[in-house]
């Protein structure tokens, strides 16, 4: 019976040496270790044996047992890692190749000029307001001190939801002098704001330092330097003893912080119905440094915003009494902005979705 067993521990040993694929190697453990192998049977038969005999085969089986399972374990580690070298050999990476890009998101350049607008007017103390698209007549003209034969309330230059129509107005229930648009400027959020801050205290109105940021749309045929919709951030001061003179520090403060502190600053007398007195704020030319160049016309200037003094009759609608209070107010476009600094020619190309021009920013 000793050897019957070293003979079936030569045998499988012999037969090991020739396997290299993990598919032989599984067939010749049932062959060699399995139930109805030949070590299986030398142990089955144990039973049979004499008691003088049976400790000394036991004891070699159990041996050749361990020796065969410590083959098996050894000789599949080798195939496996001749498996992997192989692998690596035939589907050999270069590392030093570069990597593949990956393409990132980013914001709208609109987007990215008008959070840098009131990041920087937050840094001076103002604080956002937004208000509604949608307004009425009365909140985006009338209030406002727009007169009834100004050009913007011509249906020609607004976009009206619910036109002053009698038939339309007594179905909806509202003034046919007082139809729906859709705002033509951020200057409604005055109205809004002012009434709310005196809401709160209507003897004596707290004052205001806003800034109101949104989408406005207009009724004009699209070119190279209008669309029917852009981005404007309002300001306004509300308060008591509040100058000229602080409009213009206000203003200078922002485009220094904009601009650069070193850059130049005019204001020219200009009108708008709801500021008096009124006046455009212009920068000095970032192509020709004040020299004149096509971009600025030949004057040395671009106009970056307008302002003025709130009107007291704008005042007195928001809920506050002009003969105590007064205050200035200003509006800016952020596309204008970007065309300037840029030398964009052309404001469609915001709204045109072409990313050659949007991943430039």
């Amino acid at each position: 019976m000793l050897d019957q067993l070293k003979e079936i521990e030569k045998a499988a040993l012999e037969s090991l040496k020739a396997i290299t694929d993990a598919s032989a190697l599984e067939s010749w453990r049932v062959a060699n270790v399995g139930r109805s192998s030949p070590l299986m049977q030398v142990f089955a038969g144990l039973g049979k044996l004499s008691k003088e005999e049976r400790p000394t085969v036991g004891a070699e089986a159990n041996r050749v047992k361990v020796a065969l399972e410590s083959a098996l374990t050894e000789r599949a580690e080798a195939i496996k890692a001749a498996a992997l070298a192989k692998s690596l050999e035939e589907d050999q990476i270069d590392v030093t190749l570069p990597g593949r890009n990956i393409h990132k998101g980013r914001l709208h350049p609109s987007t990215q000029q008008l959070r840098r607008v009131l990041d920087i007017l937050a840094d001076m103390g103002f604080q956002v307001y937004t208000s509604r698209e949608v307004e009425t007549d009365e909140i985006n003209f009338q209030l406002l001190n727009f007169p009834p034969n100004h050009p913007a309330r011509d249906m020609q230059d607004t976009f009206f939801i619910e036109a002053g129509d009698p038939s339309i107005a007594e179905h909806s229930g509202r003034d046919a002098d007082n139809p729906v648009v859709l705002r033509t400027h951020t200057s409604p959020g005055q109205i809004h704001a002012m009434r709310e801050f005196a809401a709160t205290d209507p003897d004596n109105p707290p004052p205001i330092r806003i800034a109101l940021p949104g989408m406005c749309f207009r009724y004009e045929q699209i070119t190279a330097r209008s669309e029917i919709q852009f981005n404007q951030v309002e300001g306004l001061v509300v308060g008591e003893h509040i100058t000229f003179a602080d409009l213009k520090g206000t203003l200078i403060d922002f485009a220094r912080r904009m601009f650069g502190q070193n850059v130049r600053t005019r204001f020219r007398a200009s009108y708008f119905p709801f500021t008096e007195p009124s006046a455009e704020m212009d920068v000095e030319c970032f192509v020709c440094g004040g020299k004149g160049c096509q971009v600025c016309k030949n004057s040395g200037w671009l106009e970056i915003l307008g302002c003025g003094m709130v009107h007291p009759i704008v005042l007195q609608n928001g809920g506050y009494d002009p003969a105590r209070y007064s205050g200035f107010a200003w509006g800016m476009g952020p596309e204008r902005q970007l065309m300037l600094r840029y030398k964009i020619d052309d404001i469609r190309y915001f709204w045109g979705n072409d990313l050659r021009f949007l991943e430039q920013f």
